[in-house]
């Protein structure tokens, strides 16, 4: 494995944290590269496989945690396997980038315990667990189940977030992502 740094943002799905890694993809002076997950579930709207995810099957994925492929894996939800895989950080880390992540909360803390000083974990935290609630309604693409579903497991990723680096309140998006730059860069620079 490579020596290059990493930036993991985390945060209950609809706080904002795509967004913000977005934008900071977007610095190039940053260098930072995208670490694309691999994930057991069909993909949503225009994603597409080795850009938005290295899309599996189940029984693929729990072959390759049989071959210890995974820096880091989940089981999300029952049978929805979420992971980052070894060949991805070495890809990114071959070019001289370095690799940030848009990572549940357990995932994110996972790569914080196996990289400890070459990490900085960001924890995205929503202004409101009812702004939360909107902002999932509003994308649109979920179920009533799947929602409430997101809205239960964010009450147990609020309850970690002090386990990361950074607590970003994401409650005015410009603000925000000068904050998460600002934060970004200062580490990348240490």
């Amino acid at each position: 494995m490579g020596k290059g740094k990493l930036v993991v943002f985390s945060a209950p799905s609809g706080s904002g944290k795509t967004t913000l890694v977005k934008h900071l993809l977007s610095l190039n002076e940053l260098k930072l590269e995208f670490s694309i997950s691999a994930a057991s579930r069909a993909p949503r709207g225009q994603e597409e496989h080795g850009k938005d995810y290295y899309f599996l099957s189940a029984q693929e994925f729990q072959e390759k945690i049989k071959n210890d492929a995974f820096v880091e894996y989940e089981e999300v939800y029952a049978g929805n396997y979420y992971g980052t895989l070894k060949s991805e950080l070495d890809r990114i880390w071959s070019k001289g980038h370095h690799i940030i992540f848009d990572i549940d909360v357990v995932g994110g803390l996972n790569i914080k315990k196996q990289f400890p000083e070459q990490t900085l974990s960001v924890f995205v935290k929503p202004p409101s667990k009812e702004e939360l609630e909107r902002r999932l309604r509003s994308r649109q693409t979920e179920t009533e189940e799947k929602i409430q579903m997101r809205l239960a497991k964010a009450e147990q990723e609020l309850a970690v977030a002090n386990q990361f680096d950074v607590i970003l309140e994401n409650n005015d998006l410009e603000v925000a992502k000068k904050e998460a730059q600002r934060l970004v860069s200062d580490f990348l620079k240490a």
